[in-house]
């Protein structure tokens, strides 16, 4: 289409020189207004010769067909000068187009180097309800546009970034683009400055992650702190104070109902009052990595897209030096447990959670089957997020054993120059169940130092029972708690991380089906 334009540009400038040549021609060898042979012009072969007059008359009648001729010459460039200046007006409209065409084109060939002769699938459906597909003020128009593409060539899901799902998603960053807020949730930490200078370090754009501080616990010198950001930040406050009634054993977890309550407030003032279409929540002591809202932005059209995810988070509960792989920065999963600490979440799931928001403990409730419905989120192989509170409403509950040691991504990863799309479900679990269970299966005792084992992996060691996953996990270090019955960072029930340089999937047995919800 840009080519075809830009030759309709040259045509039409060469059928405009061509015109104004012929018309001058026409104009100058033309006879003057009125009938030949006549004092005012001279008929081919007659008595008279152009130019000849007769007397005086001659010369007046000459004199009048000049200025008319100069008339006549005077209007034709006017009404050519408007013409150009119409080309003129569409000129930078055309040559934006043109450039914006030979980027798609080029991101097409990088993208995609064989493309099957066949129409490709539609996307599946999005349900508004669940994805907010709404546009508002704040998101102008189309922030990526989703192509469907077919891959002729599955590739490991583990080591391979760039594969395409049948559905295809294949993401093209377009501008302008959809503002992400970032909403921090703060309540009586002062180091919340921690927070917020690296947030606003790695912030590429104000305008496109605006930054809303929202207090709770009315504490002055946490208040003070965010007040020093001026208008780098936008401070709200968390209006009622008061305690919330609660029975009586529940009132050492005063702390959690105030949190939940803040949580729904903040939210809606996200989504309704500010009229924000997604949000990225992280809390007051978390600090973020390099890449984290490249992380976000390119993972918020694959929320979007696909309805059997329900958030992104940037943390990885398994994330501990030694659990993971330093060397692959840019692996992702899609995970069934939800992460939370630095997560992204859609005005229409809001509108699914907003009218049934727990009293307390909202993070567990977020990971009981009423509410995830079979949905996954998006994890990274290393944390995008880490925390440096150990004060707080859990009283230190896991920092010491395990968040304490959480590993940091210090490696940027240009995620929005990636595609993306083999995290859609379809593409991804038959990718993954096909790597965890054709991997050999091994005994724990064989990945210990000394063991026969020799090679990188992947290996599986398999669990049969909630008491037999606990024994292994702590034997291996990761993560033992289940919540609903589903392991912190699993997806259908493996959990992957590495043990002594080697990649193992902690897994159930082949066939796996559902959640069994006793084991918690």
């Amino acid at each position: 289409m840009v080519r075809k334009k830009g030759s309709l540009i040259l045509c039409g400038a060469f059928l405009f020189v061509a015109w104004n040549a012929l018309l001058l021609l026409f104009l100058w060898g033309r006879s003057p207004m009125g009938r030949f042979g006549e004092g005012g012009g001279a008929e081919p072969g007659g008595k008279e010769e152009w130019g000849v007059g007769r007397g005086r008359g001659g010369a007046a009648n000459l004199a009048g067909e000049v200025v008319r001729l100069a008339e006549e010459v005077e209007s034709e460039l006017e009404t050519q000068k408007k013409l150009l200046k119409q080309i003129e007006s569409h000129r930078s409209l055309w040559a934006h187009r043109k450039d914006v065409g030979k980027r798609e084109m080029a991101n097409a060939r990088d993208a995609k180097k064989e493309v099957d002769p066949q129409p490709p699938p539609q996307l599946p459906p999005v349900d508004p309800k669940n994805h907010g597909e709404d546009t508002d003020q704040n998101e102008l128009k189309l922030g990526f546009i989703a192509t469907p593409t077919i891959d002729s060539k599955p590739q490991n899901h583990l080591d391979k970034n760039m594969q395409s799902n049948r559905l295809g998603l294949k993401v093209t960053v377009a501008s302008p683009q959809v503002v992400i807020p970032i909403l921090v949730i703060a309540c009586d930490r002062v180091t919340v400055k921690r927070s917020l200078d690296k947030l606003i370090e790695y912030r590429p754009s104000p305008e496109l992650y605006p930054i809303i501080v929202s207090q709770d616990c009315g504490h002055a010198e946490t208040a003070r702190v965010i007040g020093s950001y001026g208008t780098q930040v936008t401070h709200i406050r968390q209006p009622d104070l008061s305690d919330m009634k609660v029975r009586p054993e529940h009132r050492k977890f005063q702390g959690y109902y105030k949190i939940a309550r803040h949580y729904h407030w903040a939210l809606n003032q996200v989504f309704n009052t500010f009229s924000h279409s997604t949000v990225v929540i992280v809390e007051d002591d978390l600090e973020v990595a390099p890449d984290f809202f490249e992380y976000f932005r390119a993972l918020h059209p694959i929320l979007t897209a696909d309805p059997t995810l329900w958030c992104v988070s940037a943390w990885n509960d398994n994330g501990r030096e030694g659990l993971v792989d330093p060397g692959k920065a840019g692996l992702l999963y899609r995970t069934d447990f939800f992460p939370g600490l630095g997560w992204m979440l859609l005005k229409g799931m809001w509108a699914e959670l907003e009218p049934k928001w727990p009293a307390a403990f909202w993070d567990d409730w977020m990971r009981q089957p009423e509410q995830r419905r079979d949905r996954s989120c998006i994890r990274p192989e290393i944390s995008r997020t880490i925390t440096f509170g150990r004060k707080g409403v859990s009283l230190g509950q896991f920092f010491d054993q395990y968040l304490r040691y959480i590993k940091l991504n210090s490696e940027f990863v240009p995620f929005t120059k990636q595609d993306l799309s083999y995290l859609m479900k379809e593409k991804y679990t038959e990718s993954f169940v096909k790597e965890v269970y054709s991997a050999p299966l091994v005994k724990m005792e064989d990945l210990r130092q000394g063991g026969t084992l020799s090679g990188t992996g992947p290996y599986r060691v398999q669990y049969s029972s909630r008491d037999n996953f606990k024994v292994l996990a702590r034997n291996l270090g990761v993560m033992d708690d289940l919540k609903s019955g589903v392991p912190r960072a699993g997806y259908r029930g493996v959990v992957s991380f590495l043990s002594r340089g080697r990649r193992v999937f902690l897994a159930p047995a082949e066939g796996w089906k559902h959640y069994d919800v006793s084991w918690s």
